[in-house]
């Protein structure tokens, strides 16, 4: 976000020059490749899902909207790149009114894929948690109906919610929303998962009798959710130090590694296809006869 990358260059140089450390510079290559990989392996799992019916299920078309929320954060950097490379090249005005239109429109894509990527997830856990424990009546409470519907409602409160952080975002109450979304995510799926533990425990015989896809859906979120954490939570932890402790050198030291927070989200994107091809044979059957034109 372009408020975030202001208020870290104006970050009091003395401040700076006390923590002793210097910041990390990534070339820029190095996030346009990163990004244009995200996008098209994340492309390639909408199409698997499109063209193959066997694969236009519930669970699937959380993943696609997953999957949504990786290819907004790659495009993200692709766009903000590019508007750098016209302003450099003499083609914008500095600070105009275009860049910054253009600036807020990539601003609100970033919040997307953020919150995005939460609600999926978040969705995605409540998917599996019906699987294992309502496994007879998973077909009738997990329609294709609701599915749209809900998807539907996430997306529009997402774009409504970005729009709205980006316009409001030098103000510290938003900064507050934009990061508790993040450890709120994590608690409720936490609790999700100490409930499915209890139920469990109780229900050990019921659950071993399961079709192993269905303890294998719920690992997959588990590794799903892993990466998110990782890719996400410096970013988060940096948004944080920099809005409350933006001159204290400890904070300053940390917020040094700006660039390669920035990289650990363009990352997550490209993560992501790879866990879903390695686990579900379905998908990975998808992608092998899309790559290799059904001759596979």
């Amino acid at each position: 976000m372009k408020h975030i990358i202001n208020l870290y260059e104006h970050t009091n140089d003395t401040a700076r020059n006390n923590s002793d450390c210097p910041d990390v510079v990534l070339p820029e290559e190095i996030f346009f490749t990163i990004s244009v990989i995200g996008i098209l392996e994340n492309l390639i799992v909408l199409l698997a899902v499109i063209k193959n019916k066997n694969l236009q299920s519930p669970m699937y078309f959380f993943i696609c909207s997953l999957a949504i929320s990786d290819m907004l954060g790659s495009l993200y950097k692709i766009l903000e790149n590019i508007l750098i490379m016209f302003r450099n090249m003499g083609y914008l005005k500095p600070r105009g009114s275009f860049e910054s239109t253009a600036d807020d429109i990539i601003d609100c894509m970033f919040v997307l894929s953020l919150l995005g990527s939460i609600f999926s997830l978040s969705v995605i856990a409540a998917d599996r948690y019906i699987t294992i424990f309502h496994a007879l009546q998973y077909h009738s409470i997990v329609t294709m109906r609701r599915t749209i519907i809900t998807l539907t409602i996430i997306w529009m409160f997402c774009t409504g919610s970005g729009i709205t952080m980006v316009i409001f975002s030098h103000h510290i109450p938003t900064v507050l929303t934009f990061t508790s979304l993040f450890p709120l995510m994590l608690v409720f799926i936490l609790c999700l998962y100490i409930h499915m533990f209890l139920l469990a425990r109780s229900h050990a015989r019921k659950i071993s009798t399961l079709p192993r896809t269905n303890m294998k859906g719920a690992m997959t979120l588990t590794i799903l959710l892993g990466v998110f954490i990782f890719c996400w939570a410096p970013f988060v932890l940096h948004v944080l130090l920099m809005t409350f402790c933006p001159n204290n050198p400890y904070c300053v030291c940390y917020m040094s590694l700006f660039q390669v927070n920035g990289m650990l989200i363009m990352c997550n994107a490209v993560i992501d296809p790879f866990i879903y091809a390695f686990r579900s044979p379905e998908l990975r059957d998808a992608f092998k006869r899309m790559l290799f034109c059904n001759r596979y």
